[in-house]
């Protein structure tokens, strides 16, 4: 039910009060079953492109298929073992999304420096990077990022989806310099 909702009412809003507008490239890194890619491509239109990056093939499956049933056409799929390697030229997006994946479940202290290096290097100056750190402590979040290079833009408290759950909670912005 609030997957429903969320696809239907608020993930459009949600995306475009984060900074998401038409024509943009987007990195939605860790994309799951894509409740933030697919809302994410129909913001985009017909000139922009979301690419949903994600380990587990099934809920890759599922992204093509939810695309599929809405007619977006903007969605590349990119399978990875799970490492924090992006497949991206340099300098080739505008936003990455960054959502419930930045903490030790996924990525150990080391590993996350080296994933956040890439998301620098695949960034556009300017970039926005979206972090939702559901499962770490904001301020460690924030040190995190900032030792990364990026610049603290801003905090929002949302209403925004976590695990198939709406739930609201805040969510970082930083800048690439």
């Amino acid at each position: 039910m609030d997957i429903e909702i969320w696809l239907r009412k608020y993930g459009e809003e949600f995306l475009r009060d984060i900074g998401i507008s038409e024509g943009q490239i987007v990195l939605d890194f860790g994309c799951g079953s894509g409740y933030y890619t697919i809302p994410t491509a129909k913001i985009l239109g017909g000139k922009g492109k979301v690419y949903a990056l994600d380990k587990n093939r099934e809920k890759l499956n599922e992204v093509k298929e939810m695309a599929a049933s809405e007619s977006l056409s903007n969605i590349e799929i990119i399978k990875t073992s799970g490492e924090a390697k992006i497949p991206l030229k340099d300098a080739s997006v505008d936003i990455v999304l960054l959502y419930d994946v930045i903490h030790s479940y996924h990525f150990s202290p080391p590993v996350r420096k080296e994933l956040l290096r890439e998301v620098y290097r695949v960034s556009k100056f300017n970039a926005l990077i979206s972090v939702y750190p559901r499962h770490m402590d904001l301020e460690e979040a924030y040190n995190e990022m900032v030792r990364a290079n990026f610049l603290f833009e801003n905090r929002l408290f949302k209403k925004l989806l976590h695990n198939g759950t709406l739930v609201e909670d805040y969510v970082l912005n930083f800048r690439k310099k």
